[in-house]
């Protein structure tokens, strides 16, 4: 029995987005959440743009990052949104219709199915058989895992610069006493 699905003309990739798959029609995209199943009227490209663009970028921009930070050209795994940790990765050419876009965070395991295709559960136990062989679809998740571990390293980089310079350590708030009492000693005397 097939569940009816909301419909919806517009969609923002968001935390529990877990993979966006074209219709064989190319007229709209299925979207698997934890939760949910819905149907937006756009391709999987234009979602995945429009998403990239509500967090201040476009899928050029993103791809061009990716590029940048791991040399990676082709199928290119990218950040959606790294405050949030969104990244995904595409099945095939981002051009090819039938190219699947999956949420790299979701991804709990993968096996060989049938016809060279591959398996994959989603931490939740949902599962979808993709159109492409298991190598493939381990070096798109290991691309995609690369990306992520350079963007959130930078990250956490700037968050310590921030606590540092906000929650300086007792050896620099000492420091700063001594400069203070110097400065405070010597327009004294």
């Amino acid at each position: 029995m097939n569940e009816v699905k909301n419909i919806l003309e517009d969609y923002i990739i968001n935390r529990f987005t877990m993979a966006i798959i074209p219709d064989p029609n190319k007229k709209y995209s299925e979207i698997i959440e934890c939760e949910e199943e819905l149907v937006v009227h756009k391709r999987p490209m234009d979602v995945i743009d429009q998403s990239c663009r509500y967090f201040g970028s476009s899928y050029s921009g993103r791809k061009e990052g990716t590029k940048d930070l791991v040399k990676i050209t082709r199928k290119s795994p990218i950040v959606i949104d790294p405050a949030n940790s969104i990244y995904f990765f595409p099945t095939t050419s981002s051009t090819k219709t039938h190219c699947v876009w999956l949420s790299h965070g979701y991804v709990k395991e993968y096996s060989k199915a049938k016809h060279d295709n591959t398996l994959v559960t989603f931490i939740n136990g949902k599962t979808i058989t993709l159109p492409l062989s298991v190598g493939s679809f381990e070096n798109q998740l290991f691309r995609t895992a690369q990306l992520r571990t350079i963007i959130t390293s930078r990250i956490e980089l700037e968050q310590q610069k921030m606590h540092k310079l906000l929650l300086p350590s007792e050896k620099d708030v000492n420091a700063i006493y001594e400069q203070i009492i110097r400065d405070f000693q010597r327009k004294l005397y």
